[in-house]
């Protein structure tokens, strides 16, 4: 099954304005993540110890679980576009131990061999989403494939038909502008959603999960 797991402001933006290299989730856009940085299930994944246990950890230790896979666009990977001989983070945002343990996937136009960091192996494909899918599915085993963002690979997902469930997670912010998650998708391909969890959290995240009826 192809998933997604993301976060959006209540005025429907997965990335703030003007995202860099130093903000790459734009002005204000790290304020998304908040929730998740401070649980326990986040905190353990990347190393570190403490953090919240509740509603929130569980979201995240759940998701973690599911997954057998990882695709993810160039702009989530690295930030950096054009050839890789010229991206200051060539390597990735993660250093030499990645939170993914799992072979993750990501959509470029500019071909290079397979990256191993830690226990996380990160190959770089080139022939569009359908062969990402299709590489990403063989490497998950009888898990699931979650998109890792950003807003344009989940976007090409949709307008494609191939995503099978959505689970955001609806923070209590406005951005204002930036990267809109369904911006164009609903008049391009109008799709079905079912919803199957409704979940609120004390922080005041509400975390929705939809199933795409196809």
């Amino acid at each position: 099954m192809l998933t997604v797991d993301i976060s959006l402001s209540l005025d429907g933006f997965v990335a703030g304005p003007d995202p860099s290299l130093e903000e790459p989730l734009g002005r204000g856009g790290e304020r998304l993540h908040e929730w998740a940085l401070s649980t326990e299930a986040f905190r353990s994944r990347h190393g570190g110890s403490g953090g919240a246990v509740n509603v929130d950890s569980d979201m995240i230790d759940e998701t973690v679980r599911r997954a057998g896979a990882t695709i993810m666009g160039r702009r989530m990977f690295s930030g950096g576009a054009g050839s890789w001989e010229d991206d200051p983070r060539a390597n990735g945002w993660w250093g030499e131990e990645p939170p993914f343990h799992h072979p993750v996937f990501v959509l470029t136009h500019h071909a290079r061999e397979p990256l191993v960091l830690g226990e996380t192996t990160f190959t770089f494909v080139t022939e569009g989403i359908e062969a990402a899918l299709e590489e990403a599915l063989a490497a998950a085993g009888d898990k699931d494939v979650a998109i890792g963002g950003g807003g344009s690979a989940v976007q090409q997902y949709l307008r494609a038909a191939l995503l099978d469930e959505l689970q955001l997670h609806v923070v209590p912010v406005l951005l204002g502008g930036g990267v809109r998650l369904f911006e164009g998708h609903v008049a391009e391909a109008p799709a079905e959603l079912q919803c199957t969890r409704n979940v609120a959290s004390p922080t005041g995240v509400a975390h929705l999960r939809y199933r795409v009826v196809k």
